[in-house]
């Protein structure tokens, strides 16, 4: 069975860095996009940023020079390395990713639990 695994959120304080990765467990044929979402309270969940198997990168305005997604696709592994970190950023965290797990035709559109970040000011 596939899972997202996340890993990396927690409490820091504004213009500190944070690293969010998100791995999958299980068997894969292969990834097409990877990205991250983040939902904050009271607001819609939100992208934060996608890169796709060429490596195109797309952000949210609001992230844009702060953020870099990144990904090791022999690890099967995005990486959310977030810098100049604002209160604003505070929210859960989700990893996305579509995938073609290894017993499927087709791919899915696969979600984690979702790492909480917290920015104090």
């Amino acid at each position: 069975q596939v899972q997202l695994v996340e890993s990396g959120g927690g409490l820091v304080q504004a213009g500190g860095s944070l690293r969010l990765s998100c791995s999958v467990s299980g068997s894969i044929r292969n990834i097409n996009v990877m990205g991250w979402y983040r939902q904050a309270p009271g607001k819609e969940r939100e992208l934060v940023a996608i890169i796709t198997s060429g490596d195109s990168t797309n952000y949210a305005d609001s992230v844009k020079g702060r953020f870099t997604i990144s990904r090791d696709n022999a690890k099967n592994t995005v990486y959310l390395q977030m810098n100049s970190l604002k209160p604003e950023d505070t929210a859960v965290y989700y990893c996305n990713q579509v995938l073609q797990p290894f017993s499927s035709p087709v791919r899915y559109d696969y979600w984690g639990r979702g790492t909480q970040v917290t920015v104090s000011s």
